[in-house]
């Protein structure tokens, strides 16, 4: 079943719900759009996986979440005003928190030297007064420091924080983008996991990972080493 929707744009926005499916996608003419929606209720009917025509030239999580930001700000939700998709990537960069992401300011970094502090970072013995400084690096396939830079353009004068959002809404935007996209069993504190993978997929060891990531115990970490012992092979010529 297809429903239409005139945007204050003055296009059409389409929505497919049929056997079970969703999808949607907005055209500049009612006609296409309803060309769209009989062609991917056809595609339904055959067994096919639905897919919005934007959607095609998707490659990365991020840009999905971006693709649904942008969905609803295109239909007038003016609280979807988060950059996800670099938040998304900054968490990757850093292994950060979502609240600490939310929380750290202009004036806990040092440009210069790209560190960043991390003021009373969550730790089981103690959280009060347990700041740490961490290195904003660029080995994750995401360059921190970059992205610190592309805040710049939205920097407001009446918030000092880099990211000027509330984590419990950054949260509540993933979780329903998620469920938006189909993508089960994904949480945003899975950002910080993959982040601690890639700094030992970058060659860094333990306690090297440990002034990244804040783990104190670095029993933690290992789970995230992915090493078996024949690659040590691989490490020795470095070694010697």
């Amino acid at each position: 079943m297809a429903s239409y929707t005139k945007l204050p744009s003055g296009s059409w926005r389409v929505q497919v719900r049929h056997k079970g499916r969703y999808v949607s996608e907005s055209f500049q003419r009612r006609e296409d759009a309803r060309r769209w929606a009989t062609d991917t209720e056809r595609r339904i009917d055959r067994g096919e996986l639905p897919t919005s025509v934007r959607a095609r030239g998707i490659a990365t999580f991020e840009d999905l979440i971006d693709l649904h930001v942008a969905d609803m700000s295109e239909v007038g939700n003016p609280r979807q005003l988060i950059p996800m998709g670099r938040i998304i990537k900054f968490a990757v960069a850093t292994a950060m928190r979502q609240e600490e992401i939310c929380r750290v300011t202009w004036s806990d970094l040092n440009e210069r030297a790209k560190m960043l502090t991390i003021r009373d970072r969550k730790d089981p013995r103690e959280k009060k007064g347990n700041d740490q400084r961490i290195p904003l690096l660029a080995v994750s396939g995401y360059d921190a420091m970059a992205l610190i830079d592309e805040q710049r353009a939205i920097r407001g004068n009446e918030d000092d924080r880099i990211f000027p959002c509330n984590h419990k809404s950054v949260s509540n935007v993933f979780t329903r983008a998620c469920q938006a996209l189909r993508i089960d069993d994904l949480h945003f504190h899975d950002l910080r996991h993959e982040g601690t993978s890639r700094l030992f997929e970058a060659g860094f060891r333990i306690e090297q990972v440990s002034l990244v990531t804040g783990h104190k115990d670095w029993k933690m970490l290992r789970r995230y080493t992915h090493l078996k012992p024949e690659s040590l092979h691989d490490f020795a010529p470095r070694a010697a």
